[in-house]
């Protein structure tokens, strides 16, 4: 790297540290100063500036109004993850978190579908897309699929209230026992956007997860995009060896779990 580009890096941390440091002394909702006050009292250029901004407003922690200024961020919605000796406990992600049901159906599993669910293709499946809310903000889409034999009597007020994993088992029979589950980075598209609220194209979460029953029969496909600007995975990780001296036993992760009472998920291998 030139000496030119080194110092242009600098004055880019040098700005993003002094920003980071107005929000944390700010609440949500708080305006900082305006572009051309910061670059007088950083001594930066104002494209110097509008880097280190267009990285904050990117990573979700500042938010700019067109005509008004910057201002902080709405926090995160953060789902902690703490591991125990029987795996993962999720605890209750922050905020209320309500659902939108968007389509209900009953449809062909397909191919894709009914390998993931064990299924023929011609086999049918119930069809749900909801939309995630935390305390009314739209926070997700979620795409579930869920074998038709094992939920005949499923309801829209089952999908849109409560904790779905419980209804399941308290009016379905249906026990879930374990889960596996992927992550990885996207960006909304165009429908997405609109429905999440967010410009097109921004960075997204997807997850992935196909839930088994205590028979091991999976039960459930489902796909989830999460603003990507609001989600947060906060894990505990236990660093030191195991009492026996030995190494401490690897835990899988299983971040975007359904938020509510799901608690000890054993960990499983993850799909390559």
């Amino acid at each position: 790297m030139k000496a030119g580009e080194s110092g242009a890096v600098l004055k880019r941390e040098r700005v993003r540290d002094h920003i980071l440091q107005l929000i944390d002394a700010l609440q949500p909702g708080d305006s900082i100063p305006s572009e051309r006050s910061l670059c007088a009292e950083l001594d930066v250029s104002r494209p110097t500036l509008r880097v280190a901004v267009d990285e904050l407003v990117a990573a979700g922690l500042l938010v700019r109004k067109h005509g008004r200024g910057m201002f902080v961020a709405p926090e995160k919605v953060t789902q902690e993850l703490v591991s125990d000796s029987d795996g993962m406990t999720l605890p209750q992600a922050s905020g209320i978190w309500s659902s939108r049901l968007l389509e209900f159906t009953t449809i062909a599993a397909g191919a894709r579908v009914g390998r993931k669910l064990s299924l023929s293709p011609a086999a049918n499946v119930v069809y749900a897309a909801r939309l995630r809310l935390v305390d009314g903000s739209p926070m997700a889409i979620e795409h579930l699929h869920i074998r038709a034999d094992s939920v005949p009597h499923l309801t829209t007020q089952e999908l849109e209230a409560g904790d779905l994993y419980e209804h399941l088992r308290e009016r379905h029979g249906v026990q879930v026992s374990d889960a596996i589950q992927t992550i990885e980075p996207t960006v909304v598209s165009q429908a997405e956007a609109q429905l999440l609220e967010v410009p097109h194209l921004s960075p997204a979460l997807l997850f992935e997860r196909l839930t088994n029953d205590d028979t091991g029969r999976p039960v459930e496909y489902v796909h989830s995009i999460y603003r990507g600007d609001r989600y947060r995975i906060v894990s505990r990780l236990t660093l030191n060896a195991s009492p026996t001296g030995g190494r401490a036993p690897a835990t899988v992760l299983l971040p975007g779990m359904e938020p509510g009472n799901v608690t000890q998920w054993e960990a499983a291998s993850t799909e390559g």
